[in-house]
């Protein structure tokens, strides 16, 4: 059995037959694949190709599943359910929508307009960009189950804490007045069939494509240059055991930054490779797809100052606690 999974994580989510092939064809022209220029060409095509192959299978299958859930069957689903099992259940449908910090928002403040509890709709807020399905399975390809199945039920475990924070301190006062007064329309869903819902599935994959992909090539390119150009002992020593303090400089570093997590793999996989601890490697992927600078502009719209920070500051704690224990249990993981 673990010869059977081992190839399904090897050769068809990491597709490592793909980076043979491609080392072949360089070293075929007369290119290094193990020099610097070479490795760094042969990394790029590598993991753009194997990306974007994943990121159009995921995409067409999560869309698949996304179609039964549109926004105002997810009000009506999470509107029969209060406290605790209502959180969890909102963080769980975030998994299920493949979208950005900022393509959250208008979902987020939605809910919240329709009267659902404020901590409900952040713990979707919260789990929507930070994990997904296609996440869990390119993670799984690139740092194996363990890692990627770990990774998500933190991702839901920050979702449900930070909602239940948010509720339990009553912060319904600090939601922007126009958010209440926009009223909320209710839509008819019509009777999809499976061809409808297949064709519905392959535009979602265009869209998301469009949208994603410079910031695929952007992150590859980064990862590209971080695995063949930056000196390893420079990542070991900021990034590495040596340094307590890594996981607060990655989720500073990654909260500037505008990416989802298609586009923070690669840099995540390079820094990895080059001496970086998991712990801080996966907290900077947190921090990117949650907190980035542009969603928390958009979010200040629809917040106030004082639940924005709530909202940051739950974020940030949940995300450096799970960079410490990742730290703490890298040698079992990897």
């Amino acid at each position: 059995m673990g010869d059977v999974w081992g190839f399904i994580e090897d050769e068809v989510l990491g597709m490592q037959w793909l980076s043979r092939m491609i080392r072949h064809v360089l070293e075929y022209f007369g290119i290094d694949v193990f020099g610097r220029v070479g490795g760094a060409i042969h990394f790029f095509i590598y993991d753009t190709i194997k990306i974007m192959v994943l990121l159009g299978v995921l995409i067409l299958l999560i869309s698949y599943v996304q179609s039964y859930f549109p926004p105002e069957r997810t009000k009506k689903i999470l509107g029969r359910y209060r406290g605790m099992p209502a959180r969890c259940l909102a963080a769980l449908l975030g998994t299920v929508t493949p979208f950005c910090s900022c393509s959250s928002i208008p979902l987020f403040m939605g809910f919240t307009r329709a009267g659902l509890p404020l901590g409900v709709s952040f713990s979707f807020l919260i789990s929507s960009p930070m994990v997904d399905l296609g996440s869990l399975v390119l993670l799984m390809g690139i740092f194996g189950w363990k890692i990627a199945a770990i990774y998500v039920v933190f991702g839901l475990v920050i979702a449900v804490s930070g909602g239940t924070v948010i509720e339990k301190l009553r912060l319904e006062g600090q939601v922007e007045e126009y958010i209440f007064k926009g009223g909320s329309v209710e839509v008819p869903q019509e009777a999809l069939r499976v061809k409808d819902r297949i064709r519905f599935a392959w535009q979602q994959v265009l869209m998301t494509v469009k949208k994603v992909y410079l910031y695929v090539l952007a992150g590859v390119g980064i990862g590209a240059f971080i695995h063949n150009w930056i000196p390893e002992d420079w990542i070991v020593r900021i990034l590495g055991s040596e340094n307590p303090f890594g996981v607060w400089i990655a989720v500073v570093a990654g909260v500037p930054m505008y990416a989802d997590i298609f586009g923070t793999i690669p840099v995540a996989e390079a820094l990895l490779g080059k001496g970086a601890l998991l712990g801080v490697v996966l907290s900077f992927m947190m921090a990117v797809t949650t907190l980035s600078l542009p969603s928390m502009v958009m979010l200040r719209k629809a917040i106030k100052p004082k639940l924005l920070g709530v909202f940051v500051g739950c974020c940030i704690l949940g995300i450096v606690f799970a960079g410490y224990f990742f730290n703490a249990i890298e040698a079992w993981l990897m």
